[in-house]
């Protein structure tokens, strides 16, 4: 949608389905803009004889029909003035029965009569353009709506808050003081040291870079909680990675043969260890190989190791045999290659301890170390389910164990990170620059670049095209 379409648009009404699309009990119809209150009034018939108008927020039952009178359903409804509503505006809501045969009815009528069928995200959109929310908090919404996870809704919750918005807010305004202040001393350069001294200039500076630097230091754990981490089944053909993780899924998701290299290409699959979701990933197992469609799924292999948030190593016990465990070097080979780049983040499982369980229970293999250390070592059964509950539990501290910063629910999103970053950028080469004796009319440039970056977060002047990009992720209805 271009700028010009939603400009148009917002000056009328919209209408769209607020619930899921499909057969359920109750359905809801959303309605905003300034002829809320007459399109519900024109379409909807009272069963209260004594009714004259909608009384704001009371909800009232009836029918509504089409500009034909036709009969479309029985509904409960209700209006809403604003600014007191979502989007800011007067907005309406038809509670009806759940068939998408109703629904399409209902907002064929309201179209009929008026109204514009709301695009994606456009109810909020209007919250954040009527001064409802700021975009942080307007990111928020979809982010509740998308939460795998109640660590992540919770995260969602508090930037819908508004505390994000409003630390950064903090942030800018300590830097639009500065940028007052630079400006005086620019234009009164012979009272440069009244105005604002160096000393002073780089205190505020410091001070602001530290405030944006403790909202990104949750970013990585914010973005398991929402994204999913990435955990990487690598190791040799035929050590059970692809039973591995269908025992860890509960389902059959990858194919298992006896057969050497049947996996050709990664598998993925949604998981939950615990609260923290990741995404579980069956890699081809490392050989040398002369087939072109193996060979490039062991090459496949090989990237997905490298952007991996946790690499599990499995080795078949079973060929590893009792002797195996007492060796100075893994008699895998291709687990000892794993082994030696292997990140901190690295769990070996011995697989088919059905077969063969380590004598020592507990006993880690002398060659289960990596260039950080220890590695840490769980014996499972893939067939019959033996140790799989530790084993999950393990992946989730190792995940969590081995990622920067601390928990924090404040954590920007990805595109507000990239922004922070960006201004902390700035007041880095600002520091320096103004510690170097740089004039101040150069300096105002980083200055005013860093306070855009800050304004990108909470959408002070935001582009027509970021803000497309944001809301057209949002569900239609919301």
């Amino acid at each position: 949608m271009t700028a010009a379409t939603f400009s148009t648009q917002t000056q009328g009404t919209i209408v769209a389905q607020a619930t899921a699309r499909g057969s359920g009990a109750i359905a809801i119809v959303r309605i905003s803009g300034p002829m809320a209150r007459k399109l519900l009034g024109l379409l909807f018939t009272p069963s209260q004889a004594s009714f004259r108008d909608f009384v704001p927020w009371k909800v009232y039952h009836g029918t509504i029909h089409d500009l034909n009178d036709t009969r479309i359903d029985d509904v409960l409804c209700f209006y809403m003035p604003g600014p007191r509503t979502y989007t800011g505006e007067d907005c309406a809501e038809i509670h009806c029965h759940g068939g998408q045969v109703i629904v399409s009815a209902i907002i064929e009528a309201l179209l009929a009569a008026g109204a514009f069928p709301a695009r994606r995200g456009e109810f909020t959109r209007r919250a954040f353009l009527n001064g409802r929310m700021d975009l942080s908090q307007a990111e928020a919404v979809a982010e509740m709506i998308a939460a795998p996870s109640k660590t992540a809704l919770g995260q969602s919750l508090r930037r819908l808050s508004g505390e994000l918005g409003r630390r950064v807010g903090r942030v800018r305004e300590e830097l639009d003081w500065v940028r007052m202040n630079m400006s005086l001393a620019v234009d009164f350069p012979e009272d440069e040291v009244e105005i604002l001294d160096r000393k002073s200039f780089l205190a505020h500076v410091l001070s602001a870079n530290k405030a944006l630097q403790e909202l990104l230091r949750g970013v990585a754990r914010a973005r398991v909680y929402a994204n999913g981490a990435r955990v990487v089944l690598a190791g040799s053909v035929n050590a059970g990675k692809s039973s591995l993780m269908n025992a860890l899924l509960g389902k059959n998701r990858a194919l298992v043969t006896d057969v050497p290299g049947t996996t050709r290409d990664f598998l993925e699959e949604g998981l939950l260890l615990g609260d923290l979701p990741v995404r579980l990933v069956d890699t081809a197992g490392v050989r040398e190989s002369s087939d072109k469609v193996e060979s490039l799924g062991i090459e496949r292999s090989r990237q997905q190791i490298e952007e991996a948030d946790l690499l599990v190593i499995v080795v078949d016990g079973a060929a590893i045999g009792q002797q195996g465990i007492y060796e100075t070097t893994c008699p895998d080979e291709v687990a000892a290659h794993l082994l030696q780049d292997a990140p901190p983040a690295t769990l070996l499982v011995w697989n088919k301890a059905d077969i063969c369980l380590p004598e020592a229970k507990g006993s880690v293999p002398a060659w289960c170390k990596s260039p950080h250390g220890q590695v840490d070592f769980v014996c499972v059964s893939a067939l019959t389910g033996h140790n799989l509950d530790l084993a999950c539990d393990r992946m989730a501290h190792l995940i969590l164990d081995n990622l920067p910063g601390e928990e924090s629910g404040l954590a920007p999103n990805d595109r507000q990170a990239h922004a922070l970053r960006n201004a902390c950028r700035e007041l880095d080469v600002l520091a320096r620059d103004i510690e170097a004796g740089q004039l101040y009319d150069l300096l105002s440039v980083h200055l005013d670049m860093c306070c855009s970056f800050l304004d990108d977060v909470i959408g002070v002047g935001t582009p027509q095209d970021v803000l497309n990009h944001v809301f057209e992720s949002f569900c239609i209805g919301k």
